[in-house]
């Protein structure tokens, strides 16, 4: 078809706006106005005012509402399925252009987890962006489930974690290698004993990062193929620094990287603690979605990390 042949046709001016359909599908899935507001931290009358701008807009009643809470009325459910597809584009259209505005403005967006945050990439990347004075990165915190989520979303370029659950559709690479080992405070009275047997860890409760972190999930993995159960905990705790400083003032003993306690093992403000028969060696990974290219910045970082 000629460039003169193609016809342009405008969307309709009934065409309902993202947000009102967003807005519409939470209540969908929260069965209530109120609560569905609250997620979109706007008020009730605001959501629903913005929801009969839809309907007028679509010219069909979309929710019907109870004493109870809102459902979708037939032509809502049909409505809600069309919904989902249309916020699912524009979440990508979304994430595509912070991708190529990153990569326009010589931004690295990256999400790790907390013992690579905190202790393998702050000289990785200072180190890295020394020569690079117009290039930046944007560093996110978090357990390893969670920048797996980001990365299946399309929010970060490149991520690092520690969790030894597989990753198919990610590609990965292995930056550096970590040990778990067990740590009391000086006052503990592990700290008398030669040896403390495994069953004695398992039983204990133990201070741990939260559900979703690498580090938790490689300590369950390993008792669980010895034929213990999960650990129980005295404390969950959102960050390894926070988990080291639970310890030397508690009375708990934890199961952390060596990588994150190696400066207080040798201060003496934690005592390593050998447990026979428990020992739990992980890969800390790069990973990047297989569907994607790997942004030319992230490449260049994962080219140059071995010798970093």
């Amino acid at each position: 078809m000629g460039r003169d042949t193609l016809k342009v046709v405008p969307l309709p001016t009934n065409t309902p706006e993202l947000a009102g359909l967003d807005l519409f599908l939470s209540v969908v899935q929260l069965g209530s106005v109120s609560r569905a507001a609250k997620a979109h931290l706007i008020t009730q009358p605001s959501a629903s005012s913005r929801l009969r701008t839809l309907e007028r807009q679509l010219g069909i009643t979309l929710l019907e509402r109870t004493a109870t809470g809102s459902r979708p009325t037939p032509e809502g459910s049909v409505v809600a399925g069309w919904a989902e597809g249309v916020l699912q584009a524009a979440e990508q259209l979304s994430t595509g252009v912070a991708a190529l505005k990153a990569e326009a403005t010589g931004l690295l967006r990256v999400a790790a987890s907390f013992t690579v945050a905190e202790y393998l990439l702050p000289p990785w990347l200072e180190h890295f962006f020394r020569n690079r004075p117009d290039d930046s990165v944007a560093l996110e915190v978090a357990n390893s489930t969670a920048v797996l989520e980001r990365l299946d979303s399309g929010a970060t370029d490149l991520g690092f974690i520690e969790s030894p659950l597989p990753t198919p559709t990610m590609n990965e690479q292995v930056v550096e290698h970590d040990q778990l080992i067990t740590v009391v405070s000086p006052k503990h009275p592990w700290t008398r004993r030669h040896t403390i047997p495994i069953e004695a860890l398992a039983t204990t409760p133990l201070i741990l990062r939260e559900q979703g972190s690498g580090t938790r999930e490689a300590l369950e993995e390993a008792l669980l193929s010895l034929g213990f159960d999960p650990p129980a905990s005295a404390l969950d705790l959102g960050s390894t620094s926070a988990v080291r400083v639970a310890v030397m003032n508690g009375s708990s003993p934890t199961v952390i990287s060596r990588l994150a306690v190696k400066d207080d093992i040798i201060a003496g403000s934690l005592i390593e603690v050998e447990i026979p028969g428990l020992s739990i060696e992980r890969r800390l990974r790069a990973v990047w979605p297989k569907r994607a290219d790997l942004p030319p910045l992230a490449t260049a970082l994962l080219k140059q990390l071995p010798n970093l």
